[in-house]
């Protein structure tokens, strides 16, 4: 069936007259009220909304005045109604909808001002299925869209931060809305019932384990507008998506500049590599350039492991960022500061700390509470032109896996905790990854190249400006371990590794050419491991 449009000019004007506010975050909700009342608009309200504004004391109308209907079914019937969705909907400069109006005795509704059933966090804070159901807010989203829709008429306010710009905008205005904020407030609405029915959507399948839905929607809420994006030509925001996962987007900045693109985008990378470190177990420490570690180390205490980590690549760790899987104290936060570093991000951060990392008045401080789950699930979006990759998030420990010697020597046991050590860190290094390694530092790290044999020989060459600069009389890659995020397709990558040092060897194996490669361990007297487990990182 064909929509006719209905060709009416759109006012750039609209009187306010009659409200409707039916809120859950009730924050700023009378005084806005009390605000509208005292301009002579008539107040109509739902439930709790009611409660709350006849409770102070102003004049209101409850919805089912205006319906003729009670609520019914414990709240979940009361605005389903024509007197509602006609009062809001109805094209005033219409004749036939006016003759509807009157004939049905329906009353414009000149301004919605409403706000959601916080399903989000609901979810977020673990309830089960029914709870997440029962959440899920049909009156408020159906209102919203229907004032948004008819914005040529009615104004929609679906957020507290903009109830003080509606009033300066009725003061401004003689009482009236004008029709660029109308248009601005329906955008914002769209936007947000949109999010809403993404994050119901994507809970929706993944309680039904349904990794490929039909239709896949995401939604976020801005977070910051950034001043530029990846470069300065491009525009760019942030928006967070409602997930309570440590990390940058819940993260509560101390201190320091406000994070960029690139910040935000290398902080997330390495507080993510960061947290594969059990805190309880060992203190560790993760440095970041593009995205790429340069430096990850743990020991005794925060400040050694950094040591060790920046060891690994003092050049690239100038401009950085820090990731701490600890309490940032007093002694490693004084080894931090003294080279330039853009972000810090830990658990926490002790007064001591605080107070050094203070004397640096553009060094960000971010601290998260906790650190990220590795083993949790999780969706990761990526953008292509005309659509999106999606797929769970990489949550493979190494920890987890049937690990497999496959050469006749066996590892050591020292060479078994590098190996592991390593290959955590090779899983957050792009493709093609190559991670060496030695007690449970980082000493060379080749990443991104489009053959792993490059990999090998760029991280080896690494190694050695790392020895020069460390004034050391031997290669920090002698006796060390190598960890590749994918299988060695040839040997020739696993030589240049044992030529650079290396004596022992985690790959997740199978290549075609495995047996090879394998042999070729062998006759160079290297232990080998396998995964079963790849980890590229595009």
């Amino acid at each position: 069936m064909a929509i006719v449009s209905k060709a009416v000019p759109v006012p750039e004007l609209v009187s306010v007259k009659r409200a409707l506010l039916s809120v859950f975050d009730k924050t700023g909700l009378v005084d806005f009220a009390k605000a509208l009342s005292e301009r002579g608009v008539e107040l109509v309200s739902t439930g709790g909304s009611y409660k709350a504004l006849k409770e102070a004391g102003l004049a209101v109308l409850d919805i089912s005045e205006v319906t003729g209907f009670p609520e019914i079914m414990d709240g979940r019937v009361k605005t389903l109604h024509p007197k509602v969705h006609g009062g809001l909907l109805s094209i005033r400069d219409d004749a036939d909808h006016q003759k509807a109006m009157d004939e049905h005795d329906i009353v414009g509704i000149d301004l919605f001002c409403g706000n959601l059933y916080p399903f989000e966090d609901v979810v977020a804070s673990g309830a089960d299925y029914a709870t997440g159901i029962e959440n899920i807010d049909i009156g408020g989203p159906a209102m919203t869209r229907a004032a948004a829709k008819n914005h040529a008429y009615v104004t929609v306010v679906t957020d507290p931060a903009d109830y003080d710009a509606v009033i300066s905008e009725l003061d401004a205005n003689g009482g009236k809305a004008p029709l660029a904020l109308r248009k601005k407030l329906a955008q914002k609405a769209f936007a947000r019932t949109a999010a809403y029915d993404a994050a119901v959507s994507n809970w929706m399948a993944d309680q039904l384990d349904e990794a490929t839905p039909a239709h896949r929607a995401v939604g976020g809420s801005l977070a910051e507008v950034m001043r530029y994006g990846e470069n300065p030509h491009q525009t760019a925001g942030f928006y967070t998506t409602g997930e309570q996962r440590p990390g940058v987007a819940t993260a509560r900045q101390l201190q320091g500049k406000t994070l960029s693109y690139n910040n935000i985008n290398d902080t997330d990378a390495a507080f993510e590599l960061v947290s594969e470190f059990d805190p309880a177990r060992t203190s560790a420490v993760a440095i970041i350039k593009h995205a790429n570690p340069c430096g990850v180390a743990e020991g005794a205490s925060l400040k050694e492991a950094y040591e060790l980590a920046l060891r690994c690549d003092p050049v690239s760790a100038f401009g950085g960022i820090v990731a701490l899987n600890q309490t940032l104290d007093a002694a490693a936060a004084e080894e931090i500061v003294k080279i330039f570093t853009e972000v810090i991000i830990a658990p926490d951060a002790d007064d001591a700390a605080r107070e050094i990392i203070a004397s640096k008045k553009n060094l960000r401080l971010l601290v998260t509470g906790g650190l990220a789950d590795a083993r949790a699930k999780g969706l990761f979006v990526k953008s292509v032109a005309g659509g999106l990759l999606v797929q769970s998030r990489d949550n493979g420990v190494v920890d987890d896996l049937d690990l497999k010697v496959v050469t006749k020597r066996a590892p050591s046991e020292q060479e078994l905790a590098d190996l592991k050590f390593a290959f955590r860190v090779a899983k957050h290094v792009k493709s093609n990854a190559i991670v060496y390694a030695k007690d449970g530092a980082t000493v060379g790290v080749g990443a991104g190249q489009m053959s792993r044999v490059d990999s090998a020989r760029i991280a080896a060459r690494k190694a050695l400006d790392a020895t020069e600069a460390a004034g050391l009389s031997e290669p920090l890659t002698k006796g060390c371990v190598v960890a590749s995020d994918a299988f060695f397709p040839f040997a020739d990558g696993l030589l240049s590794a044992a030529e650079a040092g290396a004596t022992a060897v985690i790959q997740p194996g199978g290549s075609m050419r495995d047996d090879d490669v394998i042999a070729a361990a062998d006759e160079a007297g290297l232990a080998m491991v396998m995964t079963g487990m790849r980890h590229f990182r595009h």
